[in-house]
Protein backbone atom coordinates (compact mmCIF):
# COMPACT_ATOMS: atom_id res chain seq x y z
CA UNK A 1 0.00 0.00 0.00
CA UNK A 2 0.85 3.50 -0.70
CA UNK A 3 -0.17 6.77 -0.78
CA UNK A 4 1.64 8.06 -3.48
CA UNK A 5 -1.72 8.77 -5.56
CA UNK A 6 -3.63 9.73 -3.00
CA UNK A 7 -0.53 12.88 -2.26
CA UNK A 8 -0.73 13.72 -6.44
CA UNK A 9 -4.50 14.01 -6.09
CA UNK A 10 -4.70 16.48 -3.10
CA UNK A 11 -2.06 18.44 -4.35
CA UNK A 12 -3.21 18.94 -8.26
CA UNK A 13 -6.93 19.71 -6.59
CA UNK A 14 -5.77 21.88 -4.16
CA UNK A 15 -2.46 23.69 -5.13
CA UNK A 16 -3.31 22.68 -9.04
CA UNK A 17 0.47 21.79 -9.50
CA UNK A 18 1.91 18.87 -11.43
CA UNK A 19 4.97 16.63 -9.98
CA UNK A 20 8.52 18.12 -11.39
CA UNK A 21 10.81 15.09 -12.40
CA UNK A 22 14.33 17.38 -12.20
CA UNK A 23 16.62 14.55 -12.19
CA UNK A 24 17.56 11.89 -14.69
CA UNK A 25 19.14 9.64 -12.72
CA UNK A 26 15.80 8.94 -10.74
CA UNK A 27 12.91 10.05 -12.68
CA UNK A 28 10.46 9.01 -10.41
CA UNK A 29 11.55 11.50 -7.63
CA UNK A 30 8.83 13.97 -7.48
CA UNK A 31 9.26 17.46 -6.82
CA UNK A 32 6.15 19.56 -5.90
CA UNK A 33 6.67 23.78 -6.04
CA UNK A 34 4.35 26.31 -5.86
CA UNK A 35 3.49 28.14 -9.23
CA UNK A 36 4.38 31.66 -7.99
CA UNK A 37 8.06 30.72 -7.13
CA UNK A 38 10.72 27.74 -7.22
CA UNK A 39 10.64 26.45 -3.71
CA UNK A 40 9.47 22.83 -2.89
CA UNK A 41 7.46 22.08 -0.09
CA UNK A 42 7.10 18.73 -1.31
CA UNK A 43 9.44 15.64 -2.42
CA UNK A 44 7.91 12.32 -3.11
CA UNK A 45 10.92 9.38 -3.50
CA UNK A 46 10.96 5.81 -3.36
CA UNK A 47 13.73 4.75 -0.87
CA UNK A 48 15.07 1.79 -0.13
CA UNK A 49 14.41 0.73 3.54
CA UNK A 50 17.81 0.42 4.83
CA UNK A 51 19.01 3.63 3.69
CA UNK A 52 16.24 4.80 6.51
CA UNK A 53 17.48 2.45 8.79
CA UNK A 54 13.98 0.56 8.54
CA UNK A 55 14.26 -3.35 8.95
CA UNK A 56 13.78 -5.75 5.92
CA UNK A 57 14.64 -5.71 2.11
CA UNK A 58 13.20 -3.66 -0.80
CA UNK A 59 12.06 0.34 -1.02
CA UNK A 60 9.11 2.32 0.47
CA UNK A 61 7.42 5.65 -0.99
CA UNK A 62 8.24 8.72 1.30
CA UNK A 63 7.48 12.20 1.25
CA UNK A 64 9.80 15.19 2.58
CA UNK A 65 7.88 17.81 3.76
CA UNK A 66 9.24 21.30 5.02
CA UNK A 67 8.36 22.07 8.52
CA UNK A 68 8.44 24.32 11.11
CA UNK A 69 11.37 23.60 13.57
CA UNK A 70 9.67 23.99 16.48
CA UNK A 71 7.67 21.16 15.39
CA UNK A 72 10.01 18.81 14.02
CA UNK A 73 11.39 16.92 17.23
CA UNK A 74 7.53 16.26 18.40
CA UNK A 75 6.75 15.04 14.95
CA UNK A 76 9.70 12.68 14.98
CA UNK A 77 8.16 10.71 17.70
CA UNK A 78 5.08 9.71 15.58
CA UNK A 79 5.48 6.42 14.13
CA UNK A 80 6.07 6.66 10.11
CA UNK A 81 7.89 9.97 10.49
CA UNK A 82 11.90 10.59 10.51
CA UNK A 83 14.16 12.72 10.22
CA UNK A 84 14.47 14.58 6.41
CA UNK A 85 16.49 12.06 3.87
CA UNK A 86 18.96 13.98 1.94
CA UNK A 87 17.35 17.38 3.43
CA UNK A 88 18.33 19.86 6.27
CA UNK A 89 16.96 17.92 9.36
CA UNK A 90 15.91 21.25 11.20
CA UNK A 91 13.77 21.78 8.32
CA UNK A 92 12.36 18.89 6.66
CA UNK A 93 10.66 15.52 7.78
CA UNK A 94 10.40 12.31 5.53
CA UNK A 95 7.19 10.37 5.78
CA UNK A 96 6.62 7.18 5.32
CA UNK A 97 3.34 6.71 2.52
CA UNK A 98 2.76 2.98 4.15
CA UNK A 99 -0.14 3.48 5.63
CA UNK A 100 2.22 3.75 8.71
CA UNK A 101 1.02 7.88 9.54
CA UNK A 102 -2.80 8.54 8.64
CA UNK A 103 -3.38 10.25 5.66
CA UNK A 104 -5.28 13.03 6.81
CA UNK A 105 -2.35 13.79 8.81
CA UNK A 106 -0.31 13.86 5.37
CA UNK A 107 -2.43 16.19 4.05
CA UNK A 108 -2.17 18.54 7.23
CA UNK A 109 1.51 18.39 7.15
CA UNK A 110 1.53 19.23 3.16
CA UNK A 111 -0.80 22.13 3.80
CA UNK A 112 1.68 23.31 6.42
CA UNK A 113 4.57 22.58 4.10
CA UNK A 114 3.14 24.86 0.85
CA UNK A 115 2.20 27.90 3.29
CA UNK A 116 5.97 27.70 4.58
CA UNK A 117 7.14 28.11 0.73
CA UNK A 118 4.73 31.26 0.23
Amino acid sequence: MSYKDDIHKFIKENYHIEADHPWEKTPDYEVFRPNHNNKWFALVMNIEKKRLNIKGEGSIDTINLKCPPEIIGSLRNEKGILPAYHMNKEHWITVLLDGTYPLENIYDLIEISYDLTK
